[in-house]
């Protein structure tokens, strides 16, 4: 394949970092689950408004792709991971975040999530259909061990029930097929086989399996409790880590799909109605750019705000531990709020 070609008002991190001298240099290497790079690029040629627009496949293709993904991780993250090495703690013990909402009148929902993937399996996008169903086996069997307030249920996509389905989306938990962007890396293939999701009786704490990365660990709740709702994901992650072994790197943190979600993996987000900032975007930018948050709509990324409602969450997810991450999120949205106040 000859260097691809982007459109002009092409702006995604795929069309900055890629030369055709680099290009040149890493067409032909393969990694040992076979991954290129060609695969590695093709959802950012696919779709050339991407942000980012690769997806790793498997752990070595952060060695071996390097030279173009360290450039987009640096860009990112404003770290380099050819000096640094990533930090992590996920010890409640060490957090910092008293609740920034406690009259519960702007938050209305926190939730913190963190992506995993097996050690020895290739990423999602380049995960065969075999492998997908091993790794669906040995999460789900892990998940059947959790206890206390852990306990749940797992409900695999396919073959689910007409009233399962109704309920799961009622409650905001079913992940679907159809976001084109992953279409493009291949992490749809196969759907819905393989996939399912897990939820306590609580329903505050919940496990996608096999949709971007082969786990996404979610810990939520109403209200602005960031502590709680760490303390939780902090015990679940611990209970599964005694079952499975998950992609680490020295440089990187945990390793995922998508180079945004190195380091940490994690997201820790809160639903937060802020009507009069939302008049002031420039404003609002301003806080969110100063404690490194990023500003999303209601319905998550590429969507928009609804009566004043935004999902707000922490930018920074290498070379920032998870406890550091977590507060910084909450001394943002107590800014946030004490403007919203002011207005």
């Amino acid at each position: 394949m000859p260097y691809p070609t982007f459109p002009s008002d092409c702006s995604s991190a795929l069309c900055r970092h890629l030369s055709p001298e680099l290009y040149a240099r890493l067409k032909d290497l393969k990694t040992r689950y076979g991954y290129t790079l060609d695969q590695l690029i093709r959802s950012g040629m696919e779709n050339p408004d991407s942000s980012i627009g690769v997806y790793a496949g498997d752990e070595e293709s952060y060695r071996l792709f390097a030279p173009l993904l360290d450039p987009i991780i640096r860009e990112y993250h404003g770290f380099d991971p050819e000096k640094e090495r990533h930090r992590s703690d996920m010890d409640p013990a060490h957090l910092d975040a008293p609740d920034p909402d406690p009259e519960g009148k702007y938050v209305l929902s926190t939730r913190i999530r963190v992506g995993r993937n097996l050690h020895c399996f290739p990423l999602g996008a380049n995960l065969a259909r075999r492998e997908r169903l091993i790794v669906e086996c040995l999460v789900s069997d892990a998940l059947k061990s959790l206890g206390g307030d852990l306990a749940g249920t797992y409900y695999p996509l396919e073959g689910m029930d007409d009233a399962t389905k109704a309920r799961l989306i009622e409650d905001h938990f079913l992940f679907k097929e159809g976001d084109r962007f992953l279409e493009s890396a291949g992490l749809n293939r196969d759907w819905p086989e393989g996939r399912g999701i897990y939820h306590n009786h609580d329903k505050s704490f919940l496990v996608w399996v096999n949709e971007e990365d082969q786990l996404r660990i979610i810990s939520m709740e109403p209200g602005a409790d960031i502590g709680r709702v760490f303390e939780r994901l902090s015990r679940a992650v611990s209970a599964l880590e005694r079952k499975l072994s998950f992609a680490y790197d020295e440089r990187l943190g945990y390793l995922s799909s998508c180079p945004t979600n190195l380091g940490t993996a994690m997201r820790a987000s809160v639903h937060i109605r802020l009507p009069k900032l939302g008049e002031d975007m420039e404003t609002f930018r301003e806080i969110c750019d100063r404690y490194e948050l990023q500003i999303r709509g209601i319905h998550g990324e590429h969507s928009e705000s609804e009566g004043g409602i935004y999902d707000v969450s922490n930018r920074r997810r290498l070379g920032i531990t998870e406890v550091e991450a977590a507060g910084e999120m909450a001394r943002g949205v107590r800014e946030l709020i004490e403007k919203e106040k002011r207005l």
